[in-house]
């Protein structure tokens, strides 16, 4: 059909389509950004760099990981959100970021939905509650006892929403009182863990397991609904006496809104041929005992509608007020 058949206000819309098509076609031409809006080493970084790895490894361009940690995830979710819709700035988002941040803080910099174009979930998981290997604290069950005996006076960190709704949750359902102490990272925290600043953390299962395994954490008990197959020796915290605990986290991609769907598209197959890639299997997936969990643009958006939800509820259950 000609062109000239389209009413002169139309063109415009036309040709941005047809370039939109054509720049998909050969993307990407030039290097990727993964922003990842926490520190290096985390879990989300680590599955960066395996997805990045296998991207790199297909397209012959190279992915940059921008770490950009702090404010809870906030300022590198503003920083994705605020990058051209080009396609060539990626946010390696989780349920932190797009699920309980809304729930959490009063003033947010970016819109969970708004703000970003969803391009696929990456994989989901549960967490790991830890301790210093020197505590006298061996079980889920002495540590509620001892929190029975010094109501707020033991401390638990957190440096994501995940890890802090998780502990939260636990306070609640476990019948006890603690002192929260918040980090810019699981990492820092896993950091004063071990060196006894904090009593405890629930932490994902990527960035505690390596210091359980090298003897300076000790883990107590795991927080899905089954054991984790990378640590099939700790009990759930359901097995250990708080019947009914369960939460885990979750990770996705996001592009800046506004990015064409033809880009998307192609992100979102290049990215699920890297989660199932053998790049991204050894080196994210089978270590941090994360399942593969993959969708459509459209089905993101709707699993995160639903999630945000969930993730409300528990923080109001919980007695969280928004900071």
């Amino acid at each position: 059909m000609s062109l000239t058949k389209f009413p002169f206000f139309a063109i415009p819309a036309i040709c941005l389509a047809l370039s939109a098509g054509a720049s998909a076609a050969g993307f990407p031409e030039r290097p990727i950004r993964f922003v990842v809006p926490f520190a290096a080493g985390t879990a989300t970084d680590q599955l960066a760099r395996a997805l990045g790895q296998a991207i790199t490894l297909e397209t012959k361009q190279q992915v940059i990981v921008d770490n950009r940690p702090g404010g809870n995830g906030f300022i590198g979710a503003n920083e994705a959100a605020r990058a051209a819709p080009d396609g060539y700035t990626v946010l390696i988002a989780t349920n932190t970021t797009h699920a309980a941040a809304e729930h959490l803080y009063k003033r947010v910099p970016y819109d969970p939905v708004k703000s970003f174009a969803p391009i696929t979930a990456l994989g989901k998981g549960g967490q790991i509650m830890v301790v210093n290997a020197n505590s006298p604290v061996t079980n889920v069950g002495d540590f509620i006892a001892r929190a029975k005996k010094e109501p707020g006076k033991l401390t638990f960190g957190s440096g994501s929403s995940s890890s802090r709704v998780a502990g939260e949750l636990f306070q609640q359902m476990a019948g006890v009182q603690l002192l929260h102490v918040p980090y810019k990272s699981n990492t820092y925290a896993i950091t004063d863990l071990m060196g006894g600043q904090i009593g405890m953390m629930i932490t994902d299962t990527a960035t505690g397991l390596p210091h359980i395994k090298s003897g300076k954490l000790r883990a107590l008990g795991y927080s899905g609904s089954t054991r984790s197959p990378l640590a099939p020796t700790v009990p759930t915290i359901a097995e250990a006496g708080v019947k009914g605990y369960d939460i885990g986290y979750w990770f996705a991609a996001y592009a800046p809104a506004k990015t064409p769907a033809p880009i998307v598209a192609r992100l979102n197959d290049l990215l699920r041929r890297a989660a199932n890639s053998p790049t991204a299997n050894s080196g994210f997936y089978a270590m941090s005992g994360t399942t593969v969990f993959l969708t459509s643009p459209q089905e993101l958006a709707a699993f995160q509608a639903a999630e945000a939800k969930r993730w409300g509820e528990i923080i109001r259950k919980a007695g969280i007020e928004k900071e």
